[in-house]
């Protein structure tokens, strides 16, 4: 397993639900810490600084990952759940997963009413999730508790870090976006060795599937010049989906987001991307999502604005349990992350300002 491998690794099968990102913040700091000076905003969010002259250039990325929270205990020892993040019910009936106690971890599967005690037209319906519990095996609340589940307890997929059968596609939880904090700290280990002309900040931002929410307070902890938002993206590359709703495919490169529900990305930045990436041969991919968000959308609004950009690593099945990303698509993102901020000089951020 090559070092970029077991940093995905470790990342992706990390725990690290919304608000609960202590797990996945401990080894992000261990990777950090030999790369520049280390800072913590107040509700969880690291700061990575690296150079000390230059444009403020801040690399985010969120931590978090799509999960939930136990609400509710059964007198029959079943655990009742509120979604972290956005979940489609249809992905979760018979998926395992971890209930975090403060004795431990616990293993459960999704669970809902059986199909053979279902009348047939109530099949065809999509089970929702009020209807959906936690089985963890238990016969009462008692015996729930005495397990150590308390309400409030984080609940994360089961899902391993696994390299499939190309050897270039690799599947696990958490992508969205631990693909992202990965580029960070892989670009923060690249200019360990190179220089630079700014001082990088690279965030890894807590509860950004709740809301944005360590976007904001970190942007105010970096009060940067210019922003480059590292994510994953929405593959449209499976069955089903028209070439209008998403053109983004597994392994054909990085991809630069030219509009979301919150941002409309920096247009001078954006342009630099893409006359980068064409210089350096690196094929890029160009996203649309009306329907959400990224960081960017609170980092881009800080104090009197921050110019802004999203670039992105595609991935397959994302909010889900397991998703799928592609090994040349992590490489060419980096490589063009690098290139571009080898240009960010104060002359050129300077310029990004609209005229």
């Amino acid at each position: 397993m090559d070092p970029t491998q077991e940093l995905l690794k470790k990342l992706t099968e990390a725990h690290g639900v919304p608000g609960y990102e202590t797990e996945v913040r401990a080894i992000v700091r261990d990777y950090m810490a030999p790369l520049g000076t280390i800072e913590e905003d107040r509700i969880g969010s690291l700061v990575c600084r690296q150079g000390d002259s230059g444009p403020r250039v801040m690399l985010a990325g969120h931590m978090d990952e799509v999960g939930f929270m136990v609400h509710h205990i059964t007198d029959d020892g079943f655990l009742r759940f509120l979604p972290l993040g956005g979940w489609w019910d249809q992905v979760l009936l018979g998926q395992q997963v971890i209930i975090k106690t403060h004795k431990g971890d616990l293993h459960g599967v999704i669970g809902a009413k059986p199909p053979h005690l279902i009348p047939p037209d109530e099949r065809k319906k999509i089970v929702e999730k009020k209807d959906m519990y936690i089985d963890i095996g238990a016969t009462s609340k008692q015996e729930v508790e005495e397990a150590g589940v308390r309400l409030g307890d984080p609940v994360v997929p089961n899902s391993a870090f696994r390299v499939m059968a190309n050897g270039k596609a690799y599947m696990g939880k958490a992508f969205d976006d631990r693909v992202g904090v990965a580029l960070i700290i892989d670009a923060l280990r690249y200019f360990a060795q190179a220089s630079h002309p700014n001082t990088i900040y690279g965030v890894a931002t807590v509860m950004e599937e709740v809301g944005t929410r360590g976007a904001k307070t970190s942007a105010e902890a970096v009060n940067p010049d210019v922003a480059i938002i590292l994510e994953s993206d929405i593959c449209g590359d499976v069955p089903g989906i028209k070439p209008e709703q998403s053109a983004i495919k597994l392994g054909a490169g990085p991809s630069l987001l030219l509009f979301d529900a919150r941002m409309i990305p920096n247009l001078k930045l954006r342009d630099l991307v893409i006359e980068t990436a064409e210089a350096n041969e690196i094929p890029l991919q160009f996203s649309t999502m009306t329907g959400g968000a990224t960081d960017g959308s609170q980092i881009h609004l800080h104090r009197t604005g921050v110019p802004t950009v999203v670039l992105s690593v595609p991935a397959r099945h994302i909010h889900s349990h397991v998703s799928i990303i592609h090994r040349d698509d992590y490489d060419r993102a980096l490589k063009l992350l690098t290139a571009v901020l080898e240009k960010l000089d104060q002359e050129t951020v300077t310029g990004l300002t609209p005229e």
